[in-house]
């Protein structure tokens, strides 16, 4: 037979002991989370060169990389000329002549000279011109793609009966909706883009 004050102090030490592994649990919940809140910041390997540079600014809400793989872009070149000359005459006269040059010209890293306008590749195009290019080429593919899927859906059926030709002119419904579909797409992708 037990005695309360035993049945008592049972139940006491197993909240004790109860009380003791949950408070340990929850001090190695919270050193786990602690831990784990420390920010992990991603690897970039940047190629790095003679002329490049990168800045990197990292806040809360993410990452700002600015990444420059010819920097300075612009090489300055300043020369000065001055040039006094002082003449005799064959009859006697003085003649004095004075020249001051100053110039300045910036030259880009393959050796050109900046003439001001815009900056031309080896071919002759502008950034602009490229980034028109390129556009109108994702607009007519897009174009195309979207000619050839209402050709198929609307034409073709209409014209897969025909007997004997009909195969034929499936394939001509299909590619006529290739066509005019990518006309269409560079058409509303150069108003978009303004090119």
């Amino acid at each position: 037979m037990t005695t309360p004050t035993n049945k008592g102090s049972k139940t006491k030490n197993i909240a004790l002991a109860l009380g003791v592994v949950v408070g340990i649990a929850h001090i190695g919940i919270l050193g786990h989370l602690l831990n784990s809140t420390k920010p992990e910041y991603p690897v970039i390997n940047f190629p790095e060169g003679d002329y490049s540079s990168y800045e990197v600014e990292a806040t809360r809400d993410g990452y700002n990389i600015k990444f420059r793989a010819n920097d300075p872009a612009i090489l300055n070149s300043e020369r000065s000329l001055q040039l006094d000359q002082d003449k005799k005459g064959f009859f006697g006269g003085n003649q004095t002549t004075r020249r001051r040059e100053h110039r300045t010209d910036q030259f880009t890293m393959d050796g050109t000279r900046n003439l001001g306008g815009a900056v031309l590749d080896s071919e002759g195009k502008s950034a602009e011109d490229i980034e028109c290019i390129v556009a109108d080429a994702g607009a007519r593919s897009q174009g195309a793609m979207a000619g050839t899927a209402i050709s198929a859906g609307l034409v073709v059926p209409a014209v897969a009966g025909i007997p004997y030709v009909g195969w034929l002119v499936s394939g001509w419904a299909l590619l006529l909706g290739q066509k005019a579909g990518s006309s269409a797409g560079s058409t509303v992708g150069s108003m978009f883009n303004d090119c």
